[in-house]
């Protein structure tokens, strides 16, 4: 691949709702006959392994003592909520139906959006609200019985 395949987050993204996508599909077929609590415990230990896997392969390893305080305490704050969404992404996934869940834990880029522009002051346009609208509606009616 070259470095503009690389660097494009339209790529990334796209392949982050893919595996989100099979992660949705895998993940209820997992839960189906284990505690949710203990499948989230289970996949966590598989993406330390794999991320770890990667970070010795590719030689991503940084000194911890260089990376800043602010930088540690947002990324507890960001393992701390993965968790607990991950957490609930399973439970949800053992009482319900997959195709009606995912929608749901999707409301999270509405979130994002709201969220990002009072505290991270992103700018959206009227156009790109009309999207996160349309997610929001769009993840209801999913839902919906």
């Amino acid at each position: 691949m070259n470095a503009s395949v690389h660097s494009s987050w339209q790529l990334w993204a796209a392949l982050s709702a893919v595996f989100a996508a099979l992660t949705a599909i895998f993940a209820k077929a997992g839960v189906e006959n284990v505690n949710s609590d203990l499948a989230t415990f289970i996949r966590t230990l598989v993406v330390v392994l794999v991320l770890g896997l990667i970070v010795f392969a590719t030689r991503q390893f940084q000194d911890p003592t260089k990376i800043s305080w602010r930088t540690y305490i947002f990324l507890l704050l960001s393992g701390l909520g993965t968790g607990a969404s991950w957490l609930c992404y399973f439970r949800a996934l053992k009482l319900g139906n997959a195709a009606q869940v995912a929608p749901i834990d999707k409301l999270s880029v509405v979130i994002v959006a709201i969220l990002g522009a009072l505290f991270l002051g992103e700018k959206l346009s009227v156009i790109n609200w009309l999207g996160v609208s349309l997610v929001a509606g769009g993840a209801i009616l999913v839902a919906l019985p």
